[in-house]
């Protein structure tokens, strides 16, 4: 039986389309709908151009029975936080309590909280002096990246990294394990 997912997104998208190839031609997981809190993102014209069915909410409206509703019209089995820049509000973590999972680019604990994503982590780490990095995929509770960690992969950084080759080291083992990391969790 195919596991539907909600892949929520609130930026460029690369993660998500990347999700969407790797589960193409998938008999068992199907990314069944987009949701994202900009109405301009470049995720947004991915769903629209693979034709994934969009639902754009408000931070308000993620505790909307209405939202649930189409959680549930859809059949989402399984949630997935790429670039989704909301706090997922507790009702939400209850209802799909260990089947909603984030992607962090940094190993968590360390660069994680509120405020911390995407570029902020990466100038973090980078201003920090660490000698490694990597992506964290941990299951999402009422914290910022404080859920239990399901998957960590290290990055060793060789001390000339800037922020474009970071970025681009980071997305690398983004798009090679997110993927599969949520097809082992399904």
């Amino acid at each position: 039986m195919k596991k539907n997912i909600a892949v929520f997104s609130s930026g460029r998208g690369g993660n998500f389309e990347n999700i969407c190839n790797y589960f193409q031609n998938d008999n068992s997981v199907f990314v069944a709908l987009h949701v994202t809190n900009k109405l301009d993102s470049v995720s947004k014209k991915i769903a629209d151009k693979r034709k994934v069915k969009n639902f754009y909410v408000t931070k308000e409206e993620l505790e909307k029975d209405s939202f649930y509703e189409v959680l549930q019209e859809n059949n989402i089995h399984f949630i997935v936080l790429a670039g989704f820049l909301l706090k997922i509000p507790s009702r939400l973590v209850y209802s799909y309590d260990k089947k909603i999972i984030n992607l962090h680019p940094s190993l968590l604990p360390r660069f994680g909280g509120k405020g911390m994503f995407g570029d902020n982590v990466h100038l973090k780490v980078l201003d920090s002096g660490e000698k490694l990095t990597g992506i964290t995929i941990h299951y999402v509770n009422e914290e910022y990246d404080s859920g239990d960690i399901i998957f960590q992969k290290e990055l060793e950084l060789s001390g000339i990294e800037n922020l474009e080759t970071l970025r681009e080291k980071i997305r690398e083992i983004e798009y090679y394990y997110f993927p599969r990391v949520i097809k082992n969790l399904l």
